[in-house]
């Protein structure tokens, strides 16, 4: 959770002050480190759950601010977007039972949750990105209605324009435009904190990095966004490309994207990434006033150091450097791990967070100095190759040795990890239970992504794309109810959305996106073939520009060579002498009851999908015919059942 307390930079002038204070919590950190005044322990951990709100319709639910207020608890709190929020957990020593007393407490918190939000109609759901997540879903009217967020809009926008370009390539391919960055709000996360003195920073994060690519491949539950399969871990892309505030032209420079796995080994201290985030990235927000950091110091108060913290919120590394305050009043540093995704459920949630810091904890026993032992360039890649292909992918690991990511983790990561949390006394049960989760869905191969990856490819060959985004919400809240981790989940099926209407659709998630169009110049012979070929009735006529000029109809090609068939003529005309010059047009964000009535008003048969004058979609009598057979399979299987 960042610091509510900021705005954003306005005039120069507070651009230097606010660089001055920048730089001295910088000095006044490289004061505390050489005093040693920061807390050595006992060792703490942590985490943050992210959450996603969702209505009756399984769709996102932007009621965070009411139901916030109805919650009355400081343990949840706001998030970019009023369809999700957050829950953050108490710290607990890194020791005994910490991990059953985590899910614990995540379990207590999200039971109270929904004993609130069921009374406002309002469920919710724990995954790295929301199946039923609609472009419609992120205007800038469901932004968190905080002056921290929208002043993070507006920098991010200052920066790098109001044009937001997603370019996502997996086994679909993603190409969206959006006019805001609340695209980075599909993302929800379980964010780990791990304590760790200053001594062991340097080794500690550069053994976060090493290993985030085997973490990533069984943790990976994120590979659905807008109905397309894309990365295992699409969060990694989708948050870099969201929050870029590099203009394109840039790209050819080595600039760093804003959210970054690093660029190199860190060598001395913490201070190394807080500098070089200072330098790579322009200052985006800025707090009040600020008490001198020195002058605290000198008093024995140890300060809060809010221009950094404010900066370093604004910096989204994968493994980010932490400063803080422990209750005893000492300064203290952390690692926060960012790269795990929220879901499939709490139990998995919790495995991996065990997982994770075993292995920080016993890594550098089997391995003095990782930095020596791999390079740089290869933890990265293998931090992109996981996050796009997950356990299917190969690493290149400790000296060079190439094995894939599943093996790695049988052999030689999950024994480390119990062997790390034995080394911090962990209660025994909480070792067996946890590391029998990981071990479990690594030999079944079940992570969260391949469960939904395999339960989409089925659902699409029975019924819409939209429907099974729907069908698989529903599983996920079933699942997640019942408290089961991943690797016993069923598949999803269609019955699992019986209470599902298709009242609440809107046209985006229902319209036809694969067009087959023309241009205003091609022959009308192309065209004919074109609707044989693909056993459609209309062509939407488009510009080089993507514009909707009109469209050609089936049924207007046949009455026209049947004329010319019968005068023996063979008149050379294009697509513009024929084609209807102003359709009838609905938008993405219209609902299907809106699109009906257009459809009766006008008595229409091909209804183009504009935006900004741009051609998205179209809806034919067949998007309707799929609807309806839905409800009507829906109300079959209901009536079966009574």
């Amino acid at each position: 959770m960042g610091d509510l307390d900021v705005k954003l930079v306005s005039t120069q002038k507070q651009l230097n002050n606010f660089t001055k204070c920048l730089l001295k919590d910088v000095d006044a950190m490289d004061r505390m480190l050489n005093e040693g005044l920061f807390d050595e322990g006992p060792i703490h951990i942590g985490a943050e759950q992210e959450i996603c709100l969702i209505d009756k319709h399984y769709k996102p639910a932007p009621m965070a601010m009411e139901l916030l207020d109805k919650l009355n608890n400081d343990a949840f709190t706001t998030e970019l977007a009023q369809f999700n929020i957050e829950a953050n957990l108490d710290p607990k020593p890194f020791k005994g039972d910490c991990f059953s007393s985590l899910e614990n407490e995540i379990d207590g918190l999200l039971d109270y949750l929904r004993k609130v939000a069921n009374d406002m109609e309002v469920d919710f759901v724990l995954t790295g990105i929301l199946p039923t997540i609609r472009k419609f879903d992120l205007g800038l009217e469901n932004l968190t209605p905080l002056q921290r967020y929208d002043a993070l809009m507006k920098a991010i926008a200052r920066l790098r324009g109001k044009i937001h370009e997603l370019r996502i390539k997996g086994l679909d391919e993603l190409n969206v435009k959006h006019d805001s960055a609340m695209l980075e709000a599909c993302n929800t996360s379980f964010q780990v904190h791990l304590q760790v003195t200053p001594d062991e920073f340097v080794d500690k994060y550069n053994i976060a990095q090493a290993l985030a690519a085997p973490v990533i491949a069984i943790s990976a539950n994120s590979p659905l966004l807008f109905g397309k399969r894309l990365w295992h871990e699409t969060r990694v892309a989708l948050f870099q490309q969201s929050i870029d505030t590099r203009i394109t032209s840039e790209h050819l420079r080595d600039r760093s994207p804003r959210v970054t796995f690093g660029n190199k080994w860190l060598k001395n201290s913490i201070l190394d990434l807080y500098k070089e985030d200072i330098t790579r990235f322009r200052v985006m927000l800025m707090t009040g006033e600020e008490k001198d950091p020195f002058e605290q110091l000198d008093e024995g108060v140890t300060p809060k150091l809010k221009a950094l913290t404010i900066h370093n919120s604004t910096v989204y590394r994968w493994n980010r450097p932490c400063y803080g305050i422990s209750p005893n009043g000492k300064p203290h540093l952390r690692i926060e791990n960012r790269v795990l995704p929220a879901g499939p459920s709490v139990t998995d949630e919790v495995a991996n967070s065990a997982f994770w810091l075993g292995l920080m904890e016993a890594f550098g026993d089997e391995y003095k100095d990782v930095t020596r032992l791999m390079d740089f360039d290869e933890a990265k890649a293998n931090f992109v190759s996981t996050s796009f292909s997950g356990l299917d992918s190969e690493l290149t690991w400790i000296n060079g040795r190439k094995i894939g990511a599943s093996e790695l983790i049988k052999k030689e990561l999950l024994p480390m990890a119990k062997a790390g949390l034995k080394k911090r006394k962990v209660k025994k049960e909480d070792i067996d239970r946890y590391m029998e989760v990981i071990e479990e869905r690594n030999s079944s191969r079940r992570t969260g992504t391949s469960w939904l990856l395999n339960c989409f490819s089925n659902l699409t060959k029975e019924t819409t794309r939209e429907e099974t985004s729907i069908a698989l919400t529903a599983a996920i809240l079933k699942n997640q109810k019942e408290k089961k981790p991943i690797h016993l989940w069923e598949p999803a099926c269609i019955e699992d959305v019986l209470d599902w209407h298709p009242s609440s659709l809107i046209v985006e998630e229902f319209m036809t996106t694969d067009l087959f169009t023309v241009h205003q110049d091609d022959i009308l012979e192309l065209v004919a073939d074109i609707l044989d070929w693909q056993n459609i009735r209309y062509a939407l006529v488009e510009t080089d520009k993507g514009e909707l000029k009109g469209i050609i109809s089936s049924k207007k090609l046949l009455r026209f060579f049947s004329k010319q068939f019968k005068l023996d003529q063979r008149e050379q005309k294009t697509v513009k002498d024929l084609m209807i010059t102003d359709p009838i047009t609905v938008t993405p964000d219209a609902t299907i009851g809106e699109a009906m009535q257009v459809f009766k008003k006008h008595k229409v048969g091909c209804l183009p999908v504009v935006k900004n004058k741009k051609l998205v979609g179209v809806i034919t009598e067949g998007n309707f015919i799929g609807v309806v057979a839905s409800l009507l399979k829906i109300i079959s299987t209901k009536t079966k059942k009574k």
